[in-house]
């Protein structure tokens, strides 16, 4: 069978698996939801299978379309490849690209590798921060593209996926309800640590800090030591941690955005910060699909 996949109908399929919402999907791209729904059955007749088990409720990929993900991935690439060489245009110039400390323990290595082997005349550099800070240096014009978090609810950047976040900590951590939460933090002005507090302030719960640190490893160091709990995106759990069960007493924390931001330099860094946000766009389910924790079964015991 012949079978020709649009690439315009792939990027619309990546980006309803990565926010696993067709509402948001159709934010991210600038068009309607019809079209986003109208793209996917089209893909899905192409495929001749189903790529998305969704009610009114929620939607999940189904196995084929998990095999589909790495299959859009490739083609896109091509494709934007074959464009680029002739186009006989190749990307030069500096690019300053700011990713949050998040990211660290997930698969960016692997997209920022491939992009530097399609655009070898680019000079990339890499700052890791805190998102508080990030958003900062971009502000005041020192980077050109940030991957970081922002505030549910907040409306600055491109939205690549929305999270709940979670307290986490040690498979066997004992937490005593008559003495303070001890906390595992990033310092300000980290948008997970405000989070932290507020909830337990807004709760009535004491707390102390138990580790400060901007290294997510650092962090997690102290976390898997037994030190205390974090507040984390839930599909990024660090393998070695668990989500504290429920009958901890700990409050809701609610969610997080993950987004892409747009520095205002023009000319070649805006075309190299386009490409790069592009690829990760089209990555992005690597960055937050099954990196999660290996804890098995357990989970941060309570009294």
């Amino acid at each position: 069978m012949d079978t020709t996949y649009d690439p315009a109908q792939l990027r619309t399929f990546l980006a309803v698996a990565q926010t696993l919402s067709f509402t948001q999907a159709a934010r991210r791209l600038g068009v309607r939801q019809s079209t986003v729904s109208q793209h996917v059955r089209r893909l899905e007749e192409a495929a001749g299978r189903q790529l998305f088990a969704r009610d009114t409720h929620r939607v999940d990929l189904t196995d084929d379309g998990e095999a589909m993900l790495g299959f859009a991935r490739t083609i896109l690439s091509a494709h934007e490849r074959a464009a680029a060489f002739f186009a006989g245009t190749r990307l030069r110039g500096r690019l300053r690209f700011g990713a949050s400390e998040d990211f660290v323990l997930t698969r960016l290595p692997e997209i920022l590798e491939s992009f530097r082997r399609d655009h070898p005349e680019v000079e990339l550099q890499l700052t890791v921060e805190l998102s508080g800070t990030l958003h900062r240096q971009l502000a005041a014009g020192r980077l050109d593209l940030v991957l970081a978090k922002r505030r549910t609810g907040d409306t600055h950047g491109e939205l690549m996926w929305q999270d709940a976040l979670d307290w986490i900590g040690a498979p066997h951590l004992r937490l005593d309800p008559e003495r303070p939460v001890p906390l595992v933090v990033f310092p300000p002005p980290a948008i997970t640590r405000a989070r932290a507090l507020e909830v337990l302030e807004e709760s009535g719960r004491a707390w102390r800090i138990a580790c400060t640190s901007t290294s997510l490893s650092g962090l997690v160091a102290a976390a898997r030591a037994g030190l205390g709990v974090m507040a984390h995106s839930r599909g990024m759990v660090p393998p070695g941690l668990v989500p504290v069960p429920a009958r901890a007493g700990l409050p809701e924390l609610g969610g997080v955005d993950f987004v892409l931001l747009h520095g205002n330099r023009r000319g070649a860094a805006q075309e190299a910060a386009d490409a790069l946000a592009s690829a990760i766009l089209a990555g992005g389910d690597r960055l937050h699909r099954g990196t999660g924790g290996t804890g098995g079964t357990g989970g941060a015991e309570a009294p």
